[in-house]
């Protein structure tokens, strides 16, 4: 089975959810670009509680610009940002340590598209989750599918998702503020490492 999902910044549970459980997963680059998605931003758990991390895009040309055209700003300090954010975070959950070194060039190698940025990303995850899945960028806007989650997968204004029931485990603040559902896989990979896939 297929999968459609839209392009994502570190994305949450629910997106890799659907990588490891689809035989393939194409991922859209032809769709506009939508502000205050996860197409741009993640969710992590602090000891405030969440915090959103978003990385900045260059103002678009048009009014409605494909997601494969925008363009990461180089204004700001924004990567080292989140690279502090996330050892703030989770310096002391329990795999950290072991996952933190792939990641580094995420936050201290520029990149020129957003797009580009978050399939290397996804790439490298399915990689440290052990998911041995296709992503394959779309040739064109594809209208509709059977499987597809580029709406319900969204921060705002989520879709039903029935086969998306997210179960606690492990996270440092759990005692502080609770489980939090549905963060950034960074939440899953730095609180449950290798366990990550069989939650998935």
């Amino acid at each position: 089975m297929v999968a459609l999902l839209s392009s994502a910044y570190f994305a949450p549970v629910q997106w890799y959810q659907k990588v490891n459980r689809y035989d393939e997963c194409r991922i859209e680059r032809y769709d506009h670009f939508q502000k205050q998605t996860y197409r741009n931003r993640c969710v992590i758990a602090t000891t405030q509680g969440l915090q959103a991390l978003t990385v900045p895009v260059e103002k678009a040309e048009t009014p409605k610009q494909l997601m494969r055209d925008v363009r990461i700003s180089t204004h700001g300090k924004w990567q080292q940002e989140h690279w502090n954010a996330l050892l703030s975070a989770y310096g002391e959950s329990p795999f950290y340590d072991y996952y933190i070194d792939d990641l580094r060039p995420f936050f201290f190698q520029q990149w020129d598209y957003l797009f580009d940025f978050n399939l290397a990303i996804a790439e490298t995850m399915c990689s440290l989750l052990d998911i041995q899945r296709r992503l394959i960028p779309t040739d064109d806007y594809v209208p509709d599918a059977e499987h597809d989650f580029r709406m319900a997968i969204n921060p705002k204004h989520p879709l039903p998702d029935d086969a998306f029931r997210p179960q606690p485990y492990y996270q440092v603040y759990r005692d502080k503020h609770g489980f939090l559902p549905n963060l950034s896989i960074l939440d899953l990979l730095f609180n449950m490492g290798p366990e990550s896939v069989f939650y998935l």
